[in-house]
């Protein structure tokens, strides 16, 4: 596996957590920055693989927790790989790019112009289920607290109210 680059991109200390990507130029929108790259794994391979992440970073805010992607139906990517540079790229509540999958690879797509010097970021997707176990350091001003799928907003808002009761 050959390792990811664009001349887009920079790793660099993030005030979101430990290490992101920022932009070293500025990047029109729609463009594909990066590429996810990493293992293709099954399914099953896939929850025993994330429950020994979580594991692993609970208790330790350096420790980056799951990189695994759903591919299809039947795969996942697993992006705990050196070659991933990708994997650095942090999540926000009011992301400016997003992930899609292409032809089965994954890319970091930019939603707006970005400009030089600006953390990327996108929403990781996570599902509700688990939401104690992702909380959210972006800052955004929409930020519900939670690494949540947009989607699942409003079913988190309400399992955070029915909690508080």
């Amino acid at each position: 596996m050959k390792p990811t680059s664009s001349p887009f991109i920079a790793v660099q200390k993030s005030a979101i957590h430990n290490q992101g990507i920022f932009a070293a130029a500025d990047i029109p929108r729609g463009a594909r920055i990066i590429e996810y790259i990493g293992r293709k794994i099954t399914k099953a391979q896939s929850v025993r693989l994330a429950d020994l992440f979580l594991e692993k970073a609970k208790g330790n805010q350096d420790h980056g927790a799951v990189y695994i992607f759903e591919l299809n139906k039947r795969h996942d990517l697993d992006g705990a790989v050196p070659e991933n540079t990708a994997r650095y790229i942090n999540h926000s509540c009011h992301p400016n790019c997003e992930a899609q999958i292409i032809r089965g690879h994954i890319w970091i797509i930019s939603r707006r112009k970005i400009k030089a010097g600006e953390e990327l970021t996108y929403n990781y997707g996570y599902d509700v289920d688990h939401y104690e176990d992702h909380t959210c350091h972006c800052g955004a001003p929409n930020c519900v607290g939670y690494i949540v799928a947009r989607a699942q907003w409003q079913k988190l808002k309400k399992k955070i109210l029915h909690k508080q009761q």
